[in-house]
């Protein structure tokens, strides 16, 4: 546990030390890379990127003007701040609302977690993911407690920069392995 918050640390360091510009170049890279992915009446569970985390909502609006139907995650815990699997709502690009975490998510009405089974394409948020497929995440777990509802052929995307795709992450037992990556420079890459 202690490798993986100092993984964290460094690689979140690194991220805010990305200059605007390569940021916003690497973003747009992503978005086309992802966009190829989808075709029109195509369910993708995406994510919004906020702060330093690669990608931008144009990704979504690429995606979206494709003709697909782009599911993004609503984050909730239990009572006692447990992290629960998401929940999930249509993308809705001027609807979007301020959340916790500094997240942005859909506006109600929200589906239920097995509403990632629709989906044929996943794009995971990552800090860093390794050519097995072991992704690190913020650590907290909600996508773990999710994806148990993909079907098994759906492919898995984490989505990072080039310099976070490395050879070995550490993993735990609960970790769900994605199928691939997308980085700017290097576009789709098969993991596993």
């Amino acid at each position: 546990m202690a490798a993986k918050s100092v993984l964290r640390a460094r690689l979140l360091a690194g991220r805010r030390a990305v200059p605007p510009d390569v940021h916003d170049a690497e973003a747009a890279a992503l978005a086309a890379h992802l966009e190829r992915l989808v075709d029109e009446g195509t369910t993708v569970c995406a994510y919004v990127p906020v702060g330093s985390e690669p990608g931008s909502a144009a990704m979504l609006a690429r995606l979206a003007g494709r003709g697909a139907r782009v599911l993004l995650p609503v984050v909730r815990t239990s009572d006692d701040g447990t992290p629960m699997a998401l929940l999930w709502g249509e993308y809705r690009p001027d609807a979007l609302t301020s959340a916790r975490f500094g997240l942005l998510e859909p506006p109600q009405p929200w589906l239920p977690a097995e509403a990632l089974g629709e989906a044929e394409v996943i794009v995971v948020p990552a800090l860093a993911v390794d050519r097995r497929g072991t992704r690190l995440g913020r650590g907290a777990g909600f996508y773990d407690r999710s994806l148990r509802w993909r079907r098994p052929a759906t492919p898995l995307v984490a989505v990072v920069r080039d310099a976070e795709l490395v050879d070995a992450l550490p993993a735990d037992a609960h970790d769900v392995p994605m199928t691939h990556a997308v980085t700017p420079g290097l576009g789709l890459v098969a993991l596993g």
